[in-house]
């Protein structure tokens, strides 16, 4: 029988990073500097086979746009195609709140519950780590990708 795990993908800048948790804990981690639409079908046809998957969740943004849409399209069409239920939060959980380069000197920043564009005379490298423990609260049913923030420009 397989062991019953949920997944949880970080693909917002590379290096993209996949935690596999057993009752809210991480027992797993995998990390891959390749390109998210090369290397994800590979990873979860892997995953898949190996384990139980009961739930997927993800960084729905800010960070890269298009590894933020590849990301959603893989994640939903599994969650249909598999009937596992897909959730997301904002970036900031894994980066311990610090801003996300945007384009330029403009980063995302996230000031109360609020994520908007700022000019930074130093931009800082983003870098996310995926938590010890899964805390379902920080997480939505609302997946779509963040793409609704302020024009960037």
């Amino acid at each position: 029988m397989l062991k019953k795990v949920d997944v949880l993908l970080v693909a917002l800048s590379s290096p993209i990073q996949i935690g596999i948790y057993e009752d809210n804990r991480l027992i797993d981690t995998i990390v891959s500097t390749e390109k998210s639409s090369d290397i994800l079908p590979i990873i979860f046809d892997e995953l898949l086979k190996k384990y139980n998957v009961k739930k997927l969740f993800y960084a729905n943004g800010p960070g890269s746009f298009m590894a933020i849409k590849v990301a959603y399209i893989f994640l939903k069409s599994i969650s249909i195609l598999k009937n596992i239920p897909l959730y997301a939060t904002d970036a900031f959980k894994f980066n311990k709140n610090q801003p996300i380069k945007a384009i330029g000197k403009l980063c995302f920043v996230k000031i109360l519950s609020e994520i908007k564009t700022q000019k930074l005379e130093i931009v800082p490298e983003a870098s996310f780590t995926l938590p010890n423990l899964l805390d379902y609260n920080e997480f939505s049913k609302i997946t779509t990708p963040l793409y609704g923030i302020g024009a960037v420009g």
